[in-house]
C-alpha cells in the first residue's frame, strides 16, 4: 500500500517536473525569436532603404559555440588518398614539389595542391567509375539535373559530410555545383568542394578544407536576423537610392576568413548570409557575434 502510494507520489512528481521543463524551454525559445513588432520594425528600415524583403527568412537566433578546424593543409596520406580518387592509373602519375606546393600529372590531367588550395583539371572528364557508374555524359548535353547527379555520386563516395549549397550555376558552356561541410547540422563556408561539369563531365574540381576538431567554449550570444539585417542595410543604403536590391533569401552558416593552409586551429564563428536577386552567387556576410559586415 505504501509502495503504491510512493510510486503515485514519484509519477506526480516526474509530470510536475516535465511541465516545469517545458515552460522554461518555451521562455528560452521566445527569448531567442524574432518578434512581430521587430519584424515590422525592420521591414519598415529595409523599405526606407529602398531594399525589399518579401519574407522573414529567420527567426531564431539561439546562443552558438565557435568550431575549432585546422589550416587548410593535408597529411601524405590525405594526398595519396586524392591521387587514388582522381587518377584511373596513380602509380604513372608524375609529381613534382617545390616550397610546400604539390603537382600530379598525367598527360593532360593535372591535380595542383598549392597553399592549401586544391585545383583537379581533366579536359576529358573524371572516368573514375563507382558502383560501375562513370562519371561522364556521354552524347549528352550538360543540364542541371545531370550536372548534379554525376557530382552527387562524387560527394557521397568520397566527402559524404558535404552537401549541395545553392542553386547551381551556368559558367562557360558548363554547370558549376557548390557543396560546403555540415557538422553537426551546420554549413562550414570555410570548406567547400566546387565543381565545374561540362559535356564531357566533371571537367574540374577545386576544393579547400580544414579537419573540424568540434565545438569549443560555451555557447555565446548571437546577434538576432533583425539586427543583422539593419547592419546589411547600413552598408548598402549608398547604392540602393538608384539600384533597389530585393533579398532573396537568408540563413546561418560558419565561416573563418582568417585560415591558413599552414597554421592552427581556428575559430569558425557563425556568419548570416544574406542573399540578393542579383548576387544570388556572392552573398552579404554579417557576423553574428559582432554584427560586423563582409563580403
Amino acid at each position: 500500500m505504501e509502495w503504491e502510494r510512493a510510486k503515485n507520489y514519484i509519477i506526480v512528481f516526474f509530470i510536475l517536473l516535465n511541465a516545469t521543463l517545458g515552460i522554461l524551454l518555451t521562455i528560452e525559445n521566445r527569448r531567442y525569436t524574432i518578434t512581430s513588432d521587430q519584424e515590422r520594425l525592420i521591414r519598415t528600415v529595409l523599405s526606407r532603404n529602398n531594399i525589399i524583403m518579401y519574407r522573414m527568412p529567420m527567426r531564431q537566433f539561439s546562443p552558438m559555440r565557435p568550431i575549432e578546424v585546422t589550416g587548410f593543409y593535408y597529411s601524405q596520406e590525405d594526398i595519396e588518398a586524392l591521387v587514388e580518387i582522381l587518377f584511373e592509373n596513380p602509380q604513372d602519375v608524375e609529381h613534382t614539389y617545390n616550397l610546400g606546393n604539390h603537382r600530379f600529372v598525367y598527360g593532360n590531367i593535372s591535380l595542383e595542391i598549392t597553399s592549401g588550395f586544391i585545383t583537379y583539371k581533366n579536359p576529358y572528364g573524371f572516368r573514375q567509375a563507382v558502383d560501375n557508374t562513370l562519371f561522364s555524359l556521354p552524347n549528352e548535353d550538360v543540364t542541371y539535373g545531370s550536372a548534379v547527379r554525376l557530382t552527387d555520386i562524387f560527394v557521397n563516395n568520397y566527402f559524404p559530410d558535404f552537401v549541395q549549397d545553392g542553386r547551381p550555376t551556368e559558367e562557360g558552356g558548363g554547370i558549376r555545383i557548390i557543396y560546403l561541410q555540415e557538422y553537426h547540422g551546420q554549413l562550414i563556408l570555410s570548406n567547400s568542394i566546387e565543381f565545374l561539369v561540362t559535356p564531357v563531365g566533371i571537367y574540374q574540381i577545386e576544393m579547400e578544407f580544414g579537419q573540424i576538431l568540434g565545438h569549443t567554449g560555451t555557447p555565446l550570444m548571437i546577434f538576432s536576423p533583425d539586427e543583422a539585417l539593419f547592419a546589411f542595410a547600413q552598408r548598402v543604403s549608398p547604392t540602393t537610392q538608384e539600384t533597389p536590391k530585393t533579398i532573396a533569401s537568408m540563413d546561418l552558416v560558419y565561416f573563418n576568413k582568417y585560415f591558413s593552409y599552414q597554421y592552427g586551429p581556428y575559430h569558425a564563428v557563425p556568419f548570416y548570409r544574406i542573399f540578393t536577386r542579383c548576387q544570388i552567387d556572392q552573398p552579404f556576410l554579417v557576423n553574428a557575434f559582432t554584427n560586423e559586415t563582409m563580403w
